[in-house]
C-alpha cells in the first residue's frame, strides 16, 4: 500500500533543522529501514518526505500515538476572547478543549437525532395514523386525476399543460412516498410492556388487572391481525399469544414474529387451552420462548415477571 502523501508537507514535518535528524537524500532512492517500512504499512504515512525524516515517524519510534489515514485532524479558528473563555472553563471543569469539542459535537448530534424523532413519537399510534390518513385523502384525488389526464387526454393537452400535469403527478408520488416512509413506518414507545393477543374478553380483563396490580401495563387485542397491527405501531417487551384465534393461528403469528429481524428478540409465550404435549411439539418450529396453559395459576406467570424485571433493570 502506498503511503498517504501529505497535502502540505510543511504541516506534517514539525520542528526545525536544529532539533531534527535530517537526512538530505531523495526519498525514492533512500534505503528504508525495516522500522520505516513497518511504520508506513501501519499508518499509511511517509517515514521520509522530500529527504527529511518525518516527525510522525520519530513520534512512532518513541511510542507516541499516531493518527492513521482514516482519522482527520481538525483545526478551529476562534477569537482570543473565545479561546480564553474555553481555557478558563477547562481549568474549572478538569477537562481539555479537545475533549470539550468532542463531547459538544456528540451531544449536538444526539440532540438533533432525538429532536427529529421526538416530534412524531410523542403522539400515540392512532394520532399518527389519523395524520397520515388526512394527508393521503386529498393526495389521492390529486394523484388520480393527474394520472387520468395524462393517460386519457394526452393528445388534447398542449405541451406546456401536459408537462405541468406530469410534474404534478410525479410530485404527488414523491409526497406519497414521504408520507409512507415517515408516518406509516414510525415506531413509538408503547405505553404497555406486555401485548396480549387473546380473543376472550374476560381473560383479557383478568390478565390486565393482574399485571397492573404487579406494576406492569398490559394491552389486550382480540385477534391476530389486530395484534400484528399493534406490533407495527409499538414494540412491547413481551407477547402473550393465544393459539386459537378467530382469524389467524397463533403458531403462524409466532413464526411471523420470530422471522422478522425487528421483532425476533421479543419473548413470545403461548397462552392456550390446547394440550401441553401438542404445544410442546410446535415450540421448535415456531421458536416460541415458552407457554402457559389454561386454566392457569397466577404463579405460572413468574417466568414472565422475571423477564420483565430483567428488561427494566437493563434499561436503567
Amino acid at each position: 500500500m502506498k503511503p498517504e502523501e501529505p497535502e502540505n508537507p510543511s504541516d506534517k514535518i514539525i520542528g526545525n533543522p536544529d532539533d531534527m535528524d535530517l537526512i538530505k537524500i531523495d526519498y525514492n532512492s533512500f534505503e528504508k529501514t525495516e522500522d520505516m517500512k513497518r511504520y508506513e504499512d501501519e499508518t499509511g504515512k511517509y517515514s521520509v518526505w522530500r529527504g527529511i525524516v518525518t516527525e510522525g515517524f520519530k513520534k512512532w519510534q518513541r511510542g507516541e500515538k499516531i493518527y492513521h489515514r482514516e482519522k482527520e485532524r481538525i483545526s478551529l479558528y476562534v477569537s482570543d476572547e473565545t479561546k480564553a473563555k474555553w481555557i478558563e472553563y477547562t481549568k474549572s471543569d478538569g477537562t481539555t478543549i479537545s475533549k470539550l469539542i468532542r463531547e459538544a459535537v456528540e451531544s449536538f448530534i444526539e440532540n438533533q437525532e432525538n429532536h427529529s424523532n421526538h416530534n412524531l413519537s410523542m403522539f400515540d399510534p392512532q394520532t399518527i395514523s389519523t395524520i397520515s390518513h388526512t394527508l393521503k385523502e386529498p393526495l389521492t384525488s390529486i394523484k388520480g386525476y393527474s394520472q387520468l389526464l395524462i393517460e386519457n387526454y394526452r393528445e388534447k393537452l398542449n405541451d406546456q399543460v401536459l408537462e405541468t400535469v406530469k410534474n404534478i403527478f410525479e410530485q404527488s408520488i414523491l409526497l406519497e412516498k414521504k408520507i409512507i416512509n415517515i408516518l406509516d413506518n414510525i415506531k413509538v414507545e408503547p405505553e404497555h410492556e406486555v401485548l396480549l393477543i387473546e380473543d376472550d374478553l374476560a381473560t383479557i380483563r383478568l390478565i390486565k388487572n393482574y399485571f397492573e396490580s404487579k406494576g406492569y401495563k398490559c394491552k389486550g387485542v382480540v385477534s391476530g391481525s389486530k395484534g400484528l397491527e399493534e406490533l407495527g405501531n409499538a414494540i412491547p417487551k413481551l407477547i402473550l399469544l393465544d393459539i386459537i384465534l378467530p382469524d389467524l393461528s397463533g403458531y403462524d403469528i409466532c413464526i411471523n414474529i420470530k422471522s422478522d429481524n425487528e421483532y425476533k428478540n421479543i419473548p413470545v409465550f403461548f397462552l392456550t387451552a390446547i394440550a401441553g404435549s401438542e404445544v410442546q411439539k410446535n415450540l421448535e418450529e415456531t421458536k416460541a420462548d415458552g407457554y402457559i396453559l389454561k386454566p392457569f395459576n397466577f404463579s405460572d406467570f413468574e417466568v414472565i415477571f422475571d423477564i420483565l424485571k430483567k428488561k427494566r433493570k437493563k434499561e436503567k
